[in-house]
């Protein structure tokens, strides 16, 4: 379907789809533009329509929390999931969106949302898809799970210098607004949080922390904190804010959902670990949205700039157990649920051997862990959070939704999967299966926390 939104052209703020003026021409409905500056490649799709002012009484949804002179927005990882539904909803809100990503989004991009293909470490890039805009949103990241987790120099590189980037260019862009999008793992790092705040809850120490991923985003956070109240290029002040959500799910995410399902049918989620009252927060594409344009909102003048430096852990409002909230997704699937409990010092270290077996193959072949140590941690410790900070500053209002109606989605939108190998999938899983049975009994006196103490020491 069609969104209406709204981008802008040379004569009216700039040259976000110009770029030097002679670079861009819009006309007719061709989608693909190729552009050169500075020797360096940009790859544009999307229609672009002439920028207008556009009238409070047209906009719905989150349209109250744009400013009466619409937004000028750059979403940084604008090609995934979550870039690509906040670019759709400033659009549809009235704003001005472009979409800056290593990858065009799969989606349809909406009339008047522009994509821009380069990289977050091209500073060039950035500094030209910035020009004209008067907010960011620093979504793009990387490691966030499965084997992507052990590729270190690209965590790093996206991570920090990419923020880092991101941080120069709006300040010599003078864009006075920058939402970043972070983690809850940089508060957590295998020791239990129960209903944690902004307040008390401290980084978790940077040197601890078992995955390159979390580290780079915490060390990022506080780049983006640091940046506060700093001074831009031409006059005026730098605000900023950090957004903390946990897991994001909802329809036709691409991330968490098919690769637990896929893991669940080749029969490699059959066994339970952690501690069984363990709980975890999620959120909804929607809500997660609603708290980035809250947020852009509360760093303006007419909200006396109540969200600067500040930062807010997004959630859905509730808590559950992973594996019973999995319970919708093992059943559309015709799948068993977990039933064989395993300890997790075990689990703890499969994953540690694992991860040194992806290092150590990798020249030859791509070897994907089942678990990481990080999400060993994420899965068997508690770590939930209070979203009280949000509601009272924000005006963050999460909706209800269900898990169980993005598994319905999945199951009806995925790929008819080839079922070759059927009985090597079910062998392996005895095999694994058994193999946990014998180690559990072997392994059952070893406790999850003294194994995480002893790792952290």
């Amino acid at each position: 379907m069609k969104l209406t939104g709204i981008v802008c052209i040379q004569e009216h703020y700039g040259a976000i789809f110009n770029m030097e003026k002679k670079l861009l021409h819009v006309s007719g409905n061709r989608r693909w533009y190729f552009l050169h500056r500075n020797n360096t490649k940009f790859i544009l799709s999307g229609i672009a329509t002439p920028w207008h002012q556009t009238s409070n009484s047209n906009l719905s949804g989150n349209a109250e929390a744009l400013n009466e002179k619409s937004m000028r927005a750059v979403v940084t990882g604008g090609g995934g999931y979550f870039g690509y539904k906040l670019g759709c909803a400033l659009a549809n809100s009235g704003a001005s969106v472009v979409l800056y990503d290593t990858n065009k989004p799969i989606w349809e991009i909406p009339n008047g949302v522009v994509c821009i293909q380069a990289d977050v470490r091209d500073y060039d890039a950035i500094f030209a898809a910035c020009e004209g805009a008067d907010c960011v949103f620093h979504v793009a990241s990387y490691g966030m799970s499965g084997r992507e987790q052990l590729h270190r120099k690209e965590i790093e590189t996206v991570n920090i210098d990419g923020t880092k980037f991101i941080i120069d260019a709006c300040k010599q862009r003078n864009i006075p607004r920058l939402i970043y999008t972070s983690t809850v793992n940089v508060v957590f790092g295998g020791l239990s949080i129960e209903d944690g705040d902004e307040e008390t809850v401290p980084y978790f120490p940077i040197e601890k922390h078992v995955d390159h991923y979390s580290r780079t985003k915490s060390i990022a956070e506080q780049m983006v904190l640091a940046a506060n109240g700093t001074a831009l290029a031409g006059g005026g002040i730098f605000y900023t804010c950090v957004l903390r959500p946990p897991g994001i799910y909802g329809p036709e995410e691409q991330r968490h959902l098919p690769r637990l399902a896929k893991n669940i049918e080749r029969g490699l989620l059959s066994f339970k670990f952690g501690d069984p009252s363990a709980k975890m927060n999620w959120v909804h594409v929607e809500n997660l949205v609603q708290a980035q344009i809250l947020a852009a909102d509360a760093l303006t003048p007419e909200k006396n700039y109540i969200a600067s430096g500040q930062v807010y852990f997004i959630n859905d409002g509730e808590k559950f157990n992973l594996f019973e909230w999995l319970t919708p997704l093992f059943e559309r699937l015709g799948c068993s649920k977990p039933w064989i409990r395993i300890p997790t010092s075990l689990v703890y270290a499969s994953a540690i051997i694992m991860e040194y077996l992806h290092l150590m193959l990798k020249p030859f072949v791509e070897l994907s862990p089942l678990l990481t140590r990080n999400e060993v941690q994420n899965i068997s410790i508690t770590h939930t959070f209070r979203i009280d900070k949000a509601r009272h500053q924000l005006g963050y209002n999460p909706e209800k939704f269900a898990f169980a109606d993005s598994v319905d989605h999945y199951i009806k939108t995925r790929p008819e999967a080839p079922n070759h190998h059927a009985f090597l999938k079910v062998l392996l899983s005895l095999m694994v299966s058994l193999s946990l049975i014998f180690l559990s009994l072997r392994f059952d006196g070893l406790s999850v926390l003294h194994f995480f103490r002893e790792t952290h020491h």
